[in-house]
């Protein structure tokens, strides 16, 4: 008969309030740099290209290291790993408020990409290793994924109250002290672990999963900005050919970088594509709807800011939401519950147009947030319980990679349908007025290029031409809207037939080691 697992301890629970710290960092420079481009491009003159790998080197990096760093946690320590990330991490921060051209601070940006991936997958495998009683974990795990949903959530707030009250170098400076507490208090309430079973890296493995990640990453990105497609599909195949050389090796090693065979369990499997796709939504909405705050309805970076954080606040209850709904329903039917309210906060984009007040929209957002971030705390917890603790960082580093690629898809997916969309409206809208041809082109690229012609063209014209842009935004917010719904109902469906099992007083781990053999 097997003992009860050990209750945690006072100690423990500080602990895991210590790992969150970095992870709400982690999560909220993936978006606070959004609100700083206009004051870095005037500061540094950035080219279009520069201005995109800014923002984008970050997750690139970050998604393409997951595994590798988690690989090298397990073997080496997954305490000694985050403790090594948040150097770096802070090392990156003070070369990036350093920054004085572009190329530095894309650098910055890599690097902290790098330091993020290093410590990100250690964050929840070690909250997996703390928390061994089945109800503590899921209470653990509740905590982990409300963090995560208010980085995504706070990153444009954040941004824009320290834009307007500081300057684009503090969304720099602001990740030091943080850093710095880690480093003091880390060693001091965080145990050390790691997998005894693993012995050397394998190099290769970590070359492909580098290239098949940032591959695929860079195609969707690629692709959907309707650029270079060429080097779209050319990223794409090397992407997906060094993937499957990964899963190939994966299979034959005695040690793998990564246990692919985890998808083999069906709960593992619903889970992760459940986590992939709630974060799409999140990831898709939040590009949308904060553009149409400021853009459309001309409201200032900071009063933003203070619309967003309705949405912020249900990001982090929805964890503890969906924590206390399990005790009464079956983990699938919260998910599924979660993902249905996503769908509806979409629905409300039906009703958007250019003079709806800004309440609307922080409903809409409050909306996929409490959905989204119901689905995401329970889908965690049934990734992390899926596995035995030795497998622990394997589980973290396919779930923040998941949680990587799917605001990856977001951005690319729903974003990529919002500007052609409104590119395409644009155009007929301002089809009447007499407009040079060249002054067309760049109102018909985004609607911040359009508000910047309007301006210079003045008068009635101008104001024409700023009215179509608004009217085409709001369509294409609509229009995206209503993909982003039938993605949610889709997947309501797929949670509700692969988690339904999932009981809650379960440990799935138990049930399933037999299938990674």
């Amino acid at each position: 008969m097997n003992s009860a697992p050990p209750k945690a301890t006072a100690r423990s629970w500080v602990g895991l309030a210590v790992l969150v710290l970095p992870l709400l960092l982690i999560t909220i420079d993936g978006t606070v740099l959004i609100m700083a481009l206009p004051e870095i491009s005037t500061e540094m003159s950035p080219s279009g290209t520069e201005q995109l790998w800014m923002i984008d080197t970050y997750s690139l990096v970050l998604a393409g290291l997951l595994v590798a760093m988690s690989s090298i946690g397990e073997r080496f320590g997954r305490r000694r790993n985050l403790l090594a990330g948040a150097f770096l991490f802070a090392v990156a921060s003070v070369i990036g408020a350093l920054a004085t051209e572009p190329w530095m601070l894309i650098a910055a940006r890599a690097l902290l990409g790098v330091g993020g991936a290093i410590m990100m997958p250690s964050t929840l495998s070690l909250a997996r290793n703390m928390f061994l009683d089945r109800q503590e974990r899921r209470y653990a795990m509740a905590v982990w994924a409300a963090m995560a949903s208010v980085g995504a959530a706070a990153g444009p707030i954040v941004g824009g109250w320290i834009i307007e009250t500081f300057n684009w170098q503090a969304a720099f400076l602001m990740n030091i002290p943080v850093m710095l507490l880690l480093l003091v208090l880390g060693p001091l309430l965080l145990p050390e672990s790691k997998n005894p079973d693993l012995d050397r890296i394998d190099l290769p493995s970590v070359a492909l999963s580098l290239v098949g990640l940032v591959g695929v990453a860079f195609s969707i990105k690629t692709l959907t900005g309707g650029k270079d497609p060429l080097i779209g599909l050319l990223a794409a195949a090397v992407g997906v050919l060094a993937i499957a050389l990964f899963v190939r090796r994966q299979l034959r090693l005695t040690t793998p970088l990564m246990e692919v065979r985890l998808f083999k369990v069906p709960y593992f499997r619903g889970a992760v594509v459940t986590d992939l796709l709630a974060i799409l939504a999140m990831a898709g909405a939040l590009l949308a709807l904060t553009q149409h705050l400021q853009l459309v309805l001309g409201l200032s970076p900071l009063q933003t800011a203070l619309w967003l954080m309705p949405q912020a606040v249900l990001a982090a209850a929805a964890a503890f939401v969906a924590a206390a709904l399990v005790k009464r329903f079956l983990p699938a039917y919260v998910i599924t519950g979660g993902l249905l309210i996503t769908a509806a906060g979409f629905g409300l984009t039906f009703l958007l147009s250019p003079t709806s007040p800004p309440v609307q929209i922080a409903a809409t957002l409050a909306l996929v947030s409490l959905g989204a971030g119901m689905a995401l705390a329970l889908s965690n917890d049934i990734i992390m319980s899926s596995v035995k603790p030795e497998r622990a960082g394997q589980a973290a580093a396919i779930s923040e990679t998941a949680y990587e690629l799917g605001a990856t898809l977001g951005t690319a997916t729903l974003g990529g349908l919002l500007v052609s969309w409104y590119s395409r409206s644009v155009e007929s809208g301002i089809d009447g007025v007499a407009l040079d041809p060249g002054l067309a082109e760049r109102a018909s690229s985004t609607i911040a290029e359009a508000l910047l012609v309007a301006a210079e063209v003045g008068g009635g014209t101008g104001a024409a031409i700023a009215a179509a842009a608004r009217d085409a935004f709001s369509q294409a917010v609509t229009v995206t809207g209503a993909a982003g719904a039938g993605v949610m109902v889709m997947v309501a469906v797929w949670a509700l037939s692969t988690l339904r099992g999932a009981a809650a007083n379960l440990d799935l781990a138990e049930d399933h080691e037999h299938e990674l053999r």
